[in-house]
């Protein structure tokens, strides 16, 4: 895979099962250079008889598709090219999509009422004078701000406390209805253009916002009866100095008229959860996924995610082993028809699909090596999208003791000659065993080495495939990635082993593995190493280099490299910090790539996003500055409109362009012939 074929590498999105287990709709969503902006439209493929999806609308980008509980209606997320994401339904059968949402800064989730006839939805609501509510106040003209909370920024949000996320009711509408008819204009009047009442375009339903405050909102279940709605918020005193969350539960108007509805909390912050998913069954139990996060309410290194149980009044119920099994917290929970949980479990590298009785046992679903990333059930049937070493994303059924592969939208990437990457475990310095996976490019070598270390520190590299480690191997260059103690998948002792210590185990861990990889493989040539990451990855590579000199270049992007100064200046500033290096100036300095710059002498390039409010971009100018001081060769890179999600999710063509960067800084110090240097 070389950069260019960026547009190749498909998502695939949690799919929706038709009630009556007959076919699966889902969404499939590519970058595309020309456009410079992600496209994507919904497909559709049988659950039974030989597999054939095929697309079933043509949107810019349609996205996030549920069926209807009744499974006449489609719902989906469409973008357009200069708005953002509207909530639209269609019939099942297909049609017309019809507009249903008019959201000023876009709709982020929705769920069907039991009965199919109401929409709940979150949405942000933008201040008045704000984000394009008056026409010709643009951000620059816009009143200044007051800030009288710790926390009033996210990454990739901006700004929160002037736009908070609140949930809406909104009716289903009539898809077979013939279209509103435009008002004919009265002499003298200007053109009626689009917009119906309260700058409502005509013909839209008119949504009621049923939650107000100073606070956020995520995720919405319905009840089974739909005579209440769960969300999730922070609506405690303390909600600005710790990571407690609650489950607060609306008890709807049935006939939908009052602007505002009772509620109650359903789960307080006295638990001490940080909760990030809810689903209600059938049999009225309330399932959620969170974190524990200790008697201060801002402990959360490596809390491993557990599912929990909220029946009657008794508080919630942990289902799962703390110590072991991490549940992701960002991925929709499942409910089959015999009441099992399916939730995505991290372990070694993989994410399986797991069922979760109402005592607690859990057994594995997936069994292949595959992340699975979004699930659906209905009767027999569980669908689940996923990827693995040379999937990129597809669909695939569920069929004990294996998966049954219902689409291959990865196939014109492994035309382009991909490289499988060799699972390796190596005995660390104190006998630690430490996981990884080395992607070394075709033939006996020698090949340069590029050491790549993930972010996080929570987090893991896993089995599915990695477009940045097969660019540089198509490139010539041997990958070595593993999961350091810090990382998620290996249980709780093994991601709080860091804690602050950071920059001991992780990396010893690192370079061990790094040794071993070396001594394993004779195609991997020690004399030619290079390090590179982000994030996380950003720290521990500048923190590496500091006290390590093997290396001939390094790559640092999107670091946390000041922990003095990331209080203050990123959107967890005030809790990653405290918690992971903690708050003794003499033990931050101690873990600090800044304090130790000086020490530096190996080539470096810093690549950092203008946007970036999670590592803010004084980190990398910062850090650039005392490694020109210092007299490093140095170049600094920065991404204009990006923010700490270029890798991922950053615009196509500065993806590219990241790679580009990324290519010739290799083939300046480490050159290969498939990545030679400039000619002299």
């Amino acid at each position: 895979m070389k950069a260019p074929d960026l547009p190749l590498v498909s998502t695939v999105s949690r799919p929706t099962i038709h009630p009556d287990g007959s076919r699966a709709v889902f969404s499939v969503v590519r970058p595309d250079f020309s456009a410079d902006d992600y496209l994507g439209q919904l497909w559709t493929v049988a659950l039974t008889g030989k597999p054939s999806p095929r697309r079933v609308t043509r949107g810019h980008r349609d996205t996030a598709p549920r069926f209807s509980p009744d499974g006449r209606l489609l719902g989906f997320l469409r973008t357009s090219p200069d708005g953002p994401a509207q909530l639209h339904v269609v019939a099942a059968a297909g049609g017309e999509p019809v507009r249903v949402t008019n959201a000023p800064l876009g709709v982020t989730d929705y769920r069907w009422r039991p009965d199919s006839r109401v929409l709940g939805f979150v949405a942000r609501v933008p201040e008045p004078g704000r984000y394009g509510t008056v026409p010709g106040i643009d951000p620059g003209s816009e009143p200044p701000r007051r800030i009288t909370t710790l926390r009033y920024q996210s990454n990739g949000v901006g700004f929160t406390v002037d736009q908070r996320a609140h949930l809406f009711l909104v009716d289903v509408p009539d898809v077979w209805a013939e279209p509103p008819a435009a008002p004919a204009p009265s002499p003298g009047d200007e053109p009626a253009g689009l917009a119906g009442g309260d700058g409502v375009p005509l013909g839209l339903p008119q949504a009621r916002q049923v939650t107000a405050g100073d606070f956020d909102h995520s995720g919405l279940a319905f009840a089974p009866d739909g005579t209440k709605l769960l969300t999730i918020s922070a609506r405690h005193e303390g909600r600005d100095r710790d990571l407690a969350t609650e489950l607060v539960e609306l008890l709807l108007d049935p006939a939908g008229a009052s602007p505002r509805v009772p509620e109650r909390i359903a789960v307080g912050a006295e638990a001490g959860l940080h909760i990030g998913q809810v689903a209600w069954a059938v049999d009225g139990t309330i399932y959620a996924l969170a974190e524990a996060v200790g008697e201060s309410g801002r402990d959360f290194v490596a809390r491993t995610t557990g599912l929990y149980r909220i029946r009657g009044e008794g508080g919630p119920v942990r289902l799962t082993e703390p110590e072991e099994v991490d549940l992701d917290n960002q991925m929709e929970l499942g409910i089959t028809t015999d009441g099992l949980v399916l939730a995505h479990s991290k372990s070694r590298g993989r994410v399986h699909l797991v069922s979760v009785s109402a005592d607690g046992v859990v057994l594995q679903v997936t069994d292949s090596a595959v992340v699975v990333s979004g699930v659906d059930t209905v009767g027999e049937n569980t669908v689940f999208a996923f990827q693995d070493a040379l999937t990129a994303g597809d669909l695939a059924l569920a069929e004990t003791p294996r998966l049954r592969r219902l689409t291959d939208f990865s196939a014109p990437l492994r035309g382009t000659g991909m490289t499988s990457a060799r699972e390796l475990t190596v005995a660390g310095g104190d006998g630690y065993p430490v996981h990884g996976w080395v992607v070394a490019p075709p033939g006996p070598g020698p090949h340069p080495v590029l050491l790549t270390i993930h972010g996080g520190p929570f987090a893991q590299y896993t089995v599915a495939l990695l477009d940045e480690a097969q660019v540089c191997a198509d490139a010539g260059y041997a990958v070595v990635m593993c999961n350091p103690r810090g990382s998620s998948g290996y249980g709780h002792a093994h991601g709080r082993a860091i804690r602050q210590s950071m920059g001991v185990l992780d990396q010893a861990d690192v370079l061990d593995f790094l040794d071993g990889a070396l001594a394993e493989d004779p195609s991997l040539d020690p004399d030619r190493l290079g390090i590179m990451g982000g994030s996380y990855g950003g720290y521990l590579t500048a923190w590496t280099i500091a006290h390590d000199h093997r290396f001939a270049a390094a790559i640092v992007e999107r670091g946390y490299l000041d922990p003095e100064a990331f209080v203050g200046t990123s959107d967890i500033g005030d809790s990653f910090t405290d918690e992971y290096v903690g708050t003794d100036p003499d033990l931050v300095r101690a873990q600090s790539p800044q304090a130790c710059v000086g020490a530096v002498r190996t080539p470096t390039l810093v690549m950092h996003s203008a946007l970036d409010l999670r590592c803010p971009l004084s980190q990398a100018e910062r850090y650039y500055s005392g490694l020109k001081r210092g007299g490093v060769p140095a170049e600094l890179v920065i991404f204009p409109g990006e923010n700490h999600e270029l890798s991922r999710g950053g615009s196509p063509r500065h993806r590219l362009h990241r790679f580009d960067i990324i290519l010739d800084w290799w083939a300046r110090h480490l050159p290969t012939a498939e990545n030679p240097g400039a000619v002299s």
